[in-house]
């Protein structure tokens, strides 16, 4: 590839299970030039029953089923992007266990390479996990580019609160994502996906919208005071947590009615990116909110009251808070493609920068 700007589709399918985003970004992998059409295919309740079936599974495991889904929810929506110069694939999260067996991202780039007629990048947590990292958060190196895109001349932070939630702490004066002081990245703790089980199983809902539940709840101060007693919130960052890690919040919150359950366990979202933020060099100028967990109002002002900074939707600075993340990944496989790095020391805990991603070539 040259290094002029291309125009790359990211995709995402995150581990809420809801369904697969895709966007175009026009970048070369540095800067952003412009943000383009976007789309949202989402899964059936029984693609969904699938796919949350093969959760915890490994690539020895038989996951056909799940892998039949994925594969048609993104070539039914990835084909509708035919400007696409480029593809990133980030695939569905089976698994993640960077310490341990690894890290599992459900889907097959060679055979979408073949559906689609594009170039497809894919597997891009695989290299840094066998090098020592974490694997994740993958998109600080966009939110570092979105930053200056924003032209922010002081740090900000990113929160990402989707099944798990992730932060990203910015400071834009830097002249490269890889640089030590550029970033800090690191999951702050369960989000959204704990929550949608709980409403799932009880209510039979996929979420609980617009923190409507949440809000008729009182949040139970003792259940809130074990989950913060767990190791994880005392470890120094770079840290990742897998979408089921902590399935102790459902069964602190199991005797709590409805209402209280999901008021407690929004609280709990909420002061686990309190903790994390506690972690970063400095108080960021503002915290821009990302994902699902942004739109429940409930979550967002308990963030407001418990934080020293504004807290905002993305869409504060014209960023697209629904669909940033498969942003993200057209913007990593242009990097991916022109062999820069995607992850380092201060975003995965790698030894060194690192680009890994596969690239499958049609």
């Amino acid at each position: 590839m040259t290094e002029a700007p291309v125009w790359a589709l990211g995709s995402m399918s995150g581990t809420s299970l809801d369904g697969v985003d895709a966007a175009l970004v026009l970048t070369d992998g540095h800067r952003i030039f412009e943000f383009g059409e976007s789309g949202y295919r989402p899964y059936t309740p029984d693609e969904r029953a699938v796919l949350k079936a093969a959760l915890g599974r490994w690539q020895e495991d038989d996951v056909s089923e799940a892998l039949a889904v994925v594969q048609r929810a993104h070539e039914e929506l990835l084909a509708r992007f035919p400007q696409a110069q480029l593809v990133g694939f980030h695939g569905q999260t089976l698994a993640h266990e960077p310490q341990g067996r690894g890290t599992h991202q459900l889907g097959d780039g060679d055979a979408l390479a073949e559906r689609l007629g594009r170039d497809v990048v894919w597997d891009f947590r695989s290299a840094d996990v066998a090098l020592g990292g974490e694997g994740a958060p993958l998109a600080p190196f966009f939110h570092f580019a979105c930053a200056q895109w924003m032209k922010a001349r002081e740090p900000v932070a990113f929160l990402n609160l989707g099944g798990v939630g992730n932060l990203t702490w910015v400071d834009p004066l830097w002249p490269k994502p890889e640089v030590e002081g550029a970033l800090l990245a690191f999951d702050t703790g369960p989000a959204n996906a704990p929550l949608n089980d709980l409403v799932a199983e009880r209510l039979g809902l996929d979420c609980d919208r617009d923190g409507a539940l949440a809000s008729r709840g009182r949040v139970v101060e003792g259940a809130l005071e074990l989950f913060l007693e767990e190791a994880y919130f005392r470890k120094m960052p770079p840290k990742s947590l897998d979408r089921d890690d902590f399935a102790l919040m459902l069964d602190l919150v199991r005797e709590l009615s409805d209402a209280d359950a999901a008021a407690t366990m929004t609280a709990m979202a909420a002061a686990a990116v309190m903790q994390g933020l506690e972690h970063c060099r400095n108080q960021p100028s503002r915290l821009l909110v990302t994902g699902g967990g942004r739109k429940n109002p409930v979550m967002m002002a308990m963030l407001a009251a418990g934080l020293d900074c504004p807290v905002e939707p993305v869409e504060a600075v014209g960023l697209d808070g629904d669909m940033l993340e498969a942003q993200a990944f057209a913007h990593l496989a242009v990097r991916v493609m022109r062999g820069l790095p995607i992850s380092a020391p201060e975003t995965t805990g790698v030894a060194a920068p690192v680009s890994g991603g596969r690239i499958s070539r049609v």
